[in-house]
């Protein structure tokens, strides 16, 4: 192949490792042009997804305060005391991990609330299906090939990807912190988001450090295509002057690395108050996925899944101050998921088994906290079998953020979801 074609290949449409000075900007299936600006969309909400990859323990995450016998007897090996657990104002039944005292904060002062037992009939205990099924917002027995919030971003923006970036709407419509983009962005003919590879990449591009060794066997020619790039891909430029406008964040934030997450949401608050119009984020943290030593042997208070909620907590925490700080918190939502939760029971190697339906958190200044549904119900003779029944299907926390925080019309709402989901109280 000729070096002009390849090049024109590449641009076109061949997804990029990290070649604009070290940040991954990823359309995956076609240039990352976006779309107009519909005319109920000129408001600017946004929407942050905290992914926790490998199905969060939601019994240990959000405990059941008032069956705290039939909890310590179910799960002997990794119950938490009593007098450790994080109590919520005007809510008795239910407590926190010890590690979540950022997420109790939040909570109390209205800014966080927690949806029960989410979930979806006929769950799927595989992780790979699960998180598609969760990406997607498809049933658990169909397969869908868009992700839900591609469908959205493509019933707001139909004409994608031709003739954007322009006046209207020159930003990308959806970032992932990642090395690629999740396919919860995808729509039904393009991807509707680009990838930030990682925070370092990041900085690399706004510092306008390089990122490729020109001594290196393919170093003259990823140059070449670096250069080529920054020219006609609008979006690093674009990325570079949002995060360029924000000087100062935040002092709360762990020193970079300690947090990966923290890392994460720190990038995305200092894009959102940089000025993008960006609608939806992504970020991610794993693994929760705690077959065995879920607690530490002599304090259950500690162990490696205390250490994921710290981190989730701790990073949430600084990420909602820097946004008021930013004074950009009025615009911004966020909530968790993860493609599961675990079983009721622990089992003998001290962590729990894939399991059924978990508690999400979502949280903001324009959030209606509180708790939505009820503790599961924990059953005297319960088995390793045992699993949390489903009360709040993951799709109607999509479409009360769809309607109520993006305010998608109704029947706009049930086109990209599918169906028709009962509204929550989160917004």
């Amino acid at each position: 192949m000729k070096r002009k074609e390849f090049i024109k290949n590449t641009l076109l449409g061949v997804a990029l490792p990290t070649f604009l000075n070290g940040i991954s900007l990823k359309a995956l299936a076609g240039t990352p042009l976006m779309h107009a600006l519909s005319n109920y969309m000129n408001d600017d909400k946004v929407l942050v997804l905290v992914q926790l990859a490998g199905g969060n323990d939601g019994i240990n995450t959000v405990i059941p305060f008032d069956q705290l016998s039939a909890y310590t007897n179910a799960r002997t090996n990794i119950a938490l005391p009593e007098n450790k657990v994080l109590r919520l104002n005007g809510f008795d039944a239910v407590a926190l991990h010890p590690s979540l005292t950022e997420l109790q904060n939040l909570f109390n002062n209205g800014q966080l609330g927690i949806v029960q037992a989410v979930s979806y009939p006929k769950p799927n205990f595989s992780h790979f299906r699960a998180t598609d099924i969760w990406m997607t917002g498809s049933d658990s027995d169909k397969i869908i090939n868009t992700g839900w919030a591609g469908r959205f971003l493509n019933e707001v923006y139909p004409q994608f990807p031709n003739n954007y970036p322009n006046a209207a709407m020159p930003d990308p419509l959806a970032i992932q912190v990642g090395s690629v983009v999740s396919s919860t962005f995808q729509g039904p003919s393009f991807t509707m988001g680009l990838a930030i590879s990682n925070p370092n990449n990041f900085y690399n591009l706004i510092e306008g450090k390089e990122n490729v060794n020109s001594n290196s066997r393919w170093g003259e020619q990823l140059n070449y295509i670096e250069e080529m790039s920054l020219k006609t891909d609008q979006y690093a430029d674009v990325i570079k002057k949002a995060a360029l406008k924000v000087t100062k964040q935040s002092d709360k934030y762990p020193a970079q690395g300690k947090n990966p997450l923290a890392d994460q949401l720190k990038i995305v608050a200092r894009l959102i108050a940089g000025g993008l119009k960006t609608k939806i984020y992504m970020v991610n943290t794993g693994s929760f996925d705690t077959h065995s030593k879920q607690t530490d042997d002599a304090d259950k208070t500690i162990g490696t899944h205390a250490n994921l909620l710290k981190r989730v907590s701790e990073a949430i925490g600084v990420f909602m101050d820097d946004l008021n700080y930013l004074q950009v918190g009025d615009k911004v939502m966020g909530m968790t998921f993860s493609e599961f939760g675990r079983r009721i029971k622990s089992n003998a190697s001290g962590g729990t088994d894939h399991g059924a339906a978990a508690p999400l958190f979502y949280f903001g200044n324009k959030v209606k906290g509180g708790v939505i549904g009820t503790n599961p119900i924990i059953p005297t003779n319960v088995t390793v079998n045992d699993n949390v029944p489903m009360q709040n299907d993951f799709r109607s926390v999509y479409a009360s953020i769809l309607q109520n925080w993006f305010a998608l019309q109704p029947n706009d709402v049930q086109n990209v979801l599918q169906k028709d989901f009962a509204m929550l109280p989160i917004v």
